[in-house]
């Protein structure tokens, strides 16, 4: 075969090729063989999987291991993540709604034309199969991740769990809520675990692994199957959207506008690093580790229940 990238090729072009080389045909007729030969026009598909992490499957097992621990003591299990960021105002939004006339929307999605671009953090509660959505107009840090996180457990989280000491977060390994940022930890410490009183341990999805996050498929995908085509015009209708999200299941959702501006690019010294009660675990110790209050609390029931190893 030549250069030739046939496959690339339309119907009309290959027509005109054979013809060229003495073998006319219509472009119908070619569409029509190729469809006999179960030939059609494919996109790619993302099936291989890449170079996996040595660890990824014993950390898979430890999630596992420590989320039936904590639900087993009735003690709550959240999986939390950033939504990915929405504009506001008459843009498409992706998917297709049953409807007369389509909506007619921006033919280019300008950030100039925006009333604002919205930053969503989700809190998906595995203990009761609740979901909630603090949808912000600033920027996406460790610090509005926590913020939202310590805001859920005073008005949400305690009056669930009023006798838990302790909390697990299932997060990505990436993004805000990483293994990494150290704005993160140092933020969990001083809201969750000094001023709250909270043992929290955190588990970490490693890298690509993403989509196994509870949160991915049982709140943020009903959500966008929820607002599909249906252009975010205002912050209300979004919320709106995020509040009418239900499954078969018997999910419920709320949803919270906070317009506080978070500063991006927090730098944490050394020595706030080492004062940290941070107590990595045996097993991944960079994906799991526990935050204890700096006075002696609540959270000492952890080790008596089993939860670290």
């Amino acid at each position: 075969m030549s250069e030739q990238k046939w496959q690339r090729s339309s119907l009309r072009h290959l027509s005109a090729t054979l013809t060229e080389q003495g073998h006319p045909v219509s472009h119908t007729t070619v569409g029509r063989l190729l469809e006999n030969l179960d030939y059609s026009l494919k996109a790619n598909v993302k099936r291989l999987a890449g170079k996996t992490h040595p660890d990824r499957d014993q950390q898979f097992q430890y999630i596992e291991q420590q989320k039936q621990a904590f639900l087993a003591a009735g003690w709550p299990v959240i999986s939390v993540d950033a939504k990915k960021k929405e504009l506001i105002g008459n843009f498409k939004n992706a998917g297709r709604k049953w409807c007369q006339v389509a909506d007619a929307v921006n033919d280019h999605d300008f950030a100039h034309d925006a009333l604002g671009k919205a930053v969503s953090y989700g809190l998906y509660l595995l203990n009761r199969n609740l979901g909630y959505v603090y949808v912000g107009t600033s920027a996406d840090t460790p610090q509005f991740a926590v913020d939202r996180i310590a805001s859920w457990w005073q008005t949400e989280g305690r009056p669930l769990f009023p006798d838990a000491p302790a909390l697990l977060i299932l997060a990505d390994g990436g993004g805000s809520n990483g293994y990494r940022p150290h704005w993160w930890k140092v933020q969990l410490q001083e809201q969750l675990a000094d001023h709250l009183g909270l043992a929290v341990t955190v588990c970490h999805y490693p890298t690509g692994t993403s989509k196994w996050n509870p949160i991915e498929h049982r709140l943020f995908g009903p959500i966008s199957i929820n607002w599909a085509a249906q252009p975010l015009r205002t912050f209300d209708l979004m919320l709106a959207c995020i509040r009418g999200t239900v499954t078969k299941t018997g999910l419920r959702v709320k949803a919270f506008l906070v317009d506080q501006v978070y500063e991006k690019g927090q730098k944490v010294s050394k020595e706030i690093m080492d004062a940290l009660n941070l107590q990595p675990h045996a097993v991944c110790p960079k994906w799991n580790y526990t935050i204890k209050p700096r006075l002696a609390g609540p959270g000492d029931k952890l080790s008596k229940c089993g939860v670290i190893s």
